[in-house]
Protein backbone atom coordinates (compact mmCIF):
# COMPACT_ATOMS: atom_id res chain seq x y z
CA UNK A 1 0.00 0.00 0.00
CA UNK A 2 1.18 3.53 -0.36
CA UNK A 3 2.21 5.75 1.93
CA UNK A 4 -0.18 8.60 2.44
CA UNK A 5 1.85 11.64 2.75
CA UNK A 6 0.90 14.66 5.22
CA UNK A 7 0.15 18.13 2.77
CA UNK A 8 2.57 20.59 2.79
CA UNK A 9 2.42 23.13 6.02
CA UNK A 10 2.82 26.66 4.62
CA UNK A 11 4.03 28.83 7.51
CA UNK A 12 3.03 33.29 7.32
CA UNK A 13 6.01 35.35 8.08
CA UNK A 14 5.14 35.62 11.31
CA UNK A 15 5.06 32.14 11.77
CA UNK A 16 9.11 31.64 10.44
CA UNK A 17 9.77 34.91 12.25
CA UNK A 18 8.84 32.82 15.27
CA UNK A 19 10.13 29.72 14.63
CA UNK A 20 13.72 31.33 13.39
CA UNK A 21 13.24 33.18 16.81
CA UNK A 22 12.94 29.72 18.66
CA UNK A 23 15.92 27.84 16.52
CA UNK A 24 18.30 31.23 17.51
CA UNK A 25 17.57 30.00 21.43
CA UNK A 26 17.91 25.85 20.76
CA UNK A 27 18.28 23.87 17.61
CA UNK A 28 17.03 20.97 19.65
CA UNK A 29 14.29 21.46 21.45
CA UNK A 30 13.00 18.83 23.93
CA UNK A 31 9.30 17.59 23.48
CA UNK A 32 8.08 19.92 26.09
CA UNK A 33 9.47 23.25 24.50
CA UNK A 34 7.77 21.72 20.81
CA UNK A 35 4.36 21.94 22.46
CA UNK A 36 4.85 25.35 23.56
CA UNK A 37 6.48 26.70 20.20
CA UNK A 38 3.75 24.74 18.82
CA UNK A 39 1.04 26.50 20.82
CA UNK A 40 2.16 30.01 19.79
CA UNK A 41 2.88 29.21 16.08
CA UNK A 42 0.06 27.66 15.71
CA UNK A 43 1.01 24.11 14.74
CA UNK A 44 1.45 20.45 15.91
CA UNK A 45 4.29 19.99 17.38
CA UNK A 46 5.10 17.17 15.18
CA UNK A 47 5.01 20.03 12.48
CA UNK A 48 7.51 21.81 14.68
CA UNK A 49 9.89 18.61 14.86
CA UNK A 50 9.98 18.74 11.49
CA UNK A 51 10.57 21.67 10.44
CA UNK A 52 13.69 21.89 13.40
CA UNK A 53 15.03 18.83 11.45
CA UNK A 54 15.02 20.53 7.86
CA UNK A 55 15.87 23.94 9.37
CA UNK A 56 19.14 22.11 10.57
CA UNK A 57 20.08 20.26 7.97
CA UNK A 58 19.70 23.89 5.94
CA UNK A 59 22.60 25.15 8.45
CA UNK A 60 24.49 22.27 7.55
CA UNK A 61 24.38 23.15 3.92
CA UNK A 62 24.81 26.48 4.39
CA UNK A 63 28.20 26.05 6.81
CA UNK A 64 29.18 23.57 3.91
CA UNK A 65 29.19 25.47 1.65
CA UNK A 66 30.71 28.62 3.78
CA UNK A 67 33.72 26.18 4.01
CA UNK A 68 33.82 25.17 0.75
CA UNK A 69 33.74 28.70 -0.58
CA UNK A 70 36.82 29.50 1.68
CA UNK A 71 38.71 26.76 0.11
CA UNK A 72 37.55 27.37 -3.64
CA UNK A 73 38.45 31.44 -3.61
CA UNK A 74 41.17 31.85 -1.17
CA UNK A 75 42.69 35.31 -0.11
CA UNK A 76 45.21 36.65 -2.28
CA UNK A 77 48.05 37.52 -0.50
CA UNK A 78 49.15 40.27 -3.17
Amino acid sequence: LPVKKKPRTFYSAEQLEELEKMFQEDHYPDNEKRREIAAVVGVTPQRILVWFQNRRAKLRKLQKLGIKGNRKYPASSA
